[in-house]
């Protein structure tokens, strides 16, 4: 597709793309159109924000931010009258130059990087009565990663973390969830001027938790921002990353890895929000599913809006069905608003072992049991590797091959999904 300038470089699955001048749009909700705000699909630009949930219309599933996800799994997270009643041991590990306190909901740090973009978030904002905010000096440069080890230990929690990097900082921050329970999370990152952050999210559960969590990144001028999600473990598990940028400069890679077994959804849904001139982004997820009903979705939504000149955004997606039974929704979407951009592309793909990978391998005396296994690690390594903290990389690792020793034996899907 070549259109106004807007290149779409990748073959897409399921994917949808508008190009569309400043400020057109889809018909939206009111008198003649019979649909509700929460009916219509309108540009992912003009969807509606607010920090209160009553501002939201009730969830029917007919939306289209929730349209895959099975309503009656996630335990009233998206209702009212679910109260504060879990309980978690988070253990921090904080490098000389940062620091954390604890204030009040009204602190306008805890607004700076957006208003909650779904009805869920919104209740996780109003519930957690006190916000946790860390903060990286200036121009400091943390000789080790931050972490956070969450281990849940039951009941329903919802919480607020603000991760403050100021100017010219240069951090890794690990956030560790495991244990069991249902949790609802809000996760700000604000990334000063020429900071430099590298954050990751690993969602470890125990099989039966669910865990809703809305990640907000704020770049400032020249800033660079490396997001990882990694999800392995819950019964429902629904991350929602959202990246915007407040000057030029800004650059966000998105990475992400999931494994889905019998029975679990594992749900990414991304936003890269371009509104200023000369910003970079990169999104690369990859997922294995395997198991009766095991079901993945990942949704990739890039906005370039009209002032976004000089953008330059890639967007891929691959799933690797490794048996029969699972289903994998992958959604690439890129709306352009102008066409004075580098470039503007994605690509999806979900399919099962490539046969002419095992035949070469098979073909060298490699049993077909670790030419499968060699296919796996190999898919999943090259976004492994980027993630920088090697204690981290190891764990996932093994945490394949935990997975892949359940499936091996199992014969592989014969078609594509």
């Amino acid at each position: 597709m070549n259109s106004g300038g807007a290149v779409n470089r990748g073959a897409t699955t399921a994917a949808a793309v508008t190009v569309a001048a400043p400020g057109a749009g889809v018909p939206l909700a009111g008198p003649g159109t019979g649909k509700t705000h929460s009916e219509v699909l309108t540009s992912r630009g003009e969807r509606f924000t607010s920090f209160d949930p009553a501002a939201f219309p009730a969830i029917t599933g007919r939306e289209e931010d929730w349209r895959f996800t099975p309503l009656a799994r996630l335990r009233g997270l998206h209702e009212d009258g679910t109260s504060d009643d879990g309980s978690a041991k988070v253990t921090w590990e904080l490098p000389e130059g940062s620091s954390s306190e604890q204030v009040g909901p009204d602190d306008p740090r805890a607004a700076k990087a957006g208003a909650p973009m779904d009805l869920a978030a919104a209740y996780a904002h109003q519930k957690a009565d006190k916000v946790t905010i860390v903060t990286v000096a200036k121009e400091t440069k943390l000789a080790e990663p931050l972490r956070a080890n969450i281990h849940a230990e039951g009941g329903t929690a919802f919480s607020h973390l603000v991760f403050d990097i100021k100017p010219f900082a240069e951090a890794v921050i690990v956030l560790d969830h495991t244990g069991t329970g249902t949790r609802s999370a809000n996760v700000d990152l604000l990334i000063g001027d020429g900071a430099k952050v590298t954050f990751v999210s690993v969602q470890d559960w125990d099989r039966d938790a669910v865990h809703l969590a809305q990640q907000n990144a704020l770049l400032g001028r020249d800033a660079t921002f490396k997001s990882v999600n990694v999800t392995f473990g819950g019964d429902l598990v629904r991350i929602v990353p959202r990246v915007r940028y407040a000057a030029q400069g800004g650059d966000a890679e998105l990475l992400g890895l999931y494994f889905a077994d019998d029975g679990q959804h594992l749900e990414h849904r991304l936003f890269v929000d371009h509104s200023v001139p000369n910003c970079r982004s990169r999104v690369t997820y990859k997922g294995a599913l395997q198991g009766t009903d095991a079901h993945t979705v990942w949704i990739g939504d890039v906005l370039i809006r009209a002032a976004a000149e000089g953008t330059d955004t890639y967007e891929l997606n691959r799933n690797l069905v490794l048996t029969d039974g699972a289903r994998a929704d992958s959604v690439p979407n890129l709306e352009i608003e102008t066409g004075e951009i580098i470039g503007a592309g994605h690509a999806s793909a979900t399919g099962r072992f490539d046969d002419e990978q095992l035949f070469y391998l098979q073909a060298r005396g490699i049993p077909e049991d670790e030419a499968r296994r060699l296919v796996v690690r190999g898919f999943f390594a090259d976004v492994i590797s980027q993630i920088g903290i090697s204690d981290v990389e190891e764990r996932l690792m093994e945490k394949v091959e935990a997975e892949l020793a359940r499936t091996l034996s199992a014969p592989a899907a014969g078609a594509i999904a």
